[in-house]
């Protein structure tokens, strides 16, 4: 681990100047820098430009980033060497994203293995490559904290610059927002569409109750779920919902225990440390909810889920189990965080990446957004055709999910 004392380094041969943007006076600068370590950059004001996005999630914190890199999460020996970017006008931070240096695509969630595949049997370098994302956290949310369109579009040729400068291959931004999306289609940048599920509140009349939601349902998806809980509930299998500081330290303990567990079972290894869940222990406790399963008297699994209070949404991040149980994972990834939701008059749930089964749950079909930037004409030309095709499929495919929504007529 890295030790906190340590100063931060800054980049000063990426600074650079411009001039101001639209609606503020020309005489402005913006002064451009990059730094290898977030510490360097004013947590302040980064969550102040974190608040100010429309599309705010707790992962884009500054603890949180933070958490991920002093916790040796994220750092150049795990492949993710961060070069954070910031523009100020004096003192004050007026646009900023994380950025990485990224020696292989692990963490990511957004598959670009085949294009690095292509490079590399055409004797090009694909690798390092340049990221803004979260680590290992395919959320949809703000990846270019800014005030304007026209600050996220300095950052966006920034960090075309700051490729270029660097002989790499590409740049790239993971599940970005809609402000993000504009402004990289204004850039020029190719765009890439995946599918996720999340769980939205009714709207106008919210659901009371989780029972209240199974009547949403057609019948044969409301009877599959009774009969998924009826049988953890049959296996005298017991919840408990821990929220913030009442998550004690043998709790963490034991989650990490179902999270390394979870990963064994795949043959391979944790992406987050026990110190990273230590940080957000102590840092951001307020933004996690654990819920426990026991069997006599015995923790048998885990599932955390991340929430943002102030926006009433909540993110499925991380779950594992000693003990396998049928429909155990339905009931303490899904079915209990819902109840949860619906009884804290929270508006949506998302379910994380990938996971077609989470539809049959209420669940519904979200596309999510990354943008790409590569340097090689040809390569880039092939990539544009690629999306192209790859985007018609996604199309089609959200509109064959969508005329398989679980609901019942009119009940959504």
């Amino acid at each position: 681990m890295q030790d906190e004392s340590q100063g931060s380094r800054e980049r000063p041969a990426m600074e650079a100047k411009s001039t101001g943007t639209a609606g503020r006076s020309a005489a402005a600068e913006h002064v451009i820098r990059v730094f290898d370590d977030p510490a360097a950059i004013n947590p302040e004001q980064w969550n102040a430009l974190l608040d100010a996005q429309p599309a705010s999630t707790p992962f884009m914190r500054h603890e949180y980033l933070l958490a991920l890199h002093r916790s040796a999460s994220a750092s150049s020996a795990t492949g993710w060497t961060p070069q954070f970017l910031a523009v100020t006008e004096g003192t004050t931070l007026v646009a900023a994203c994380p950025l990485y240096l990224k020696a292989h695509s692990y963490g990511e969630y957004v598959f670009d293995w085949a294009w690095a595949d292509a490079y590399q049997r055409h004797g090009l370098r694909y690798y390092p490559k340049l990221l803004d994302a979260v680590p290992f956290t395919p959320v949809p949310g703000p990846r270019l904290l800014a005030r304007d369109l026209a600050s996220r579009r300095l950052l966006l040729r920034a960090m075309q610059q700051l490729a270029a400068d660097a002989k790499l291959s590409s740049a790239h931004l993971l599940f970005l927002d809609d402000a993000d999306q504009q402004a990289a289609i204004a850039e020029g940048w190719m765009m890439r569409s995946t599918v996720q599920f999340h769980w939205v509140q009714r709207e106008p009349q919210p659901y009371l109750s989780f029972t209240d939601f199974l009547a949403s349902l057609q019948r044969e998806k409301r009877k599959k779920i009774q009969q998924e809980r009826r049988r953890v509930a049959d296996a005298g299998v017991t919840f408990t919902e821990l929220e913030g500081s009442a998550i004690t330290p043998i709790d963490w303990d034991f989650f990490y225990r179902c999270y390394e567990q979870t990963y064994r079972e795949h043959r391979s290894t944790p992406y987050l440390t026990r110190d990273f869940f230590e940080r957000m222990a102590a840092g951001m406790a307020a933004n996690w909810l654990m819920f426990v399963a026991w069997h006599d008297g015995q923790r048998i699994a885990t599932s955390l889920v991340a929430i943002d209070p102030q926006r009433r949404v909540a993110f499925g991040r991380y779950w594992g189990a000693v003990v396998h149980l049928p429909c155990l994972h339905f009931e303490a990834c899904y079915y209990r965080p819902l109840a949860w939701c619906i009884a804290n008059g929270y508006q949506r749930f998302e379910g994380g990446a990938q996971g077609e089964h989470k539809m049959a749950r209420g669940l519904l079909p979200v596309q999510t957004w990354s943008a790409h930037w590569l340097a090689h004409p040809q390569f880039s030309q092939a990539v544009a055709d690629f999306l192209a095709r790859e985007g018609e499929g996604v199309a089609n495919y959200m509109d064959e999910l969508n005329e398989r929504r679980p609901f019942k007529s009119g009940a959504e």
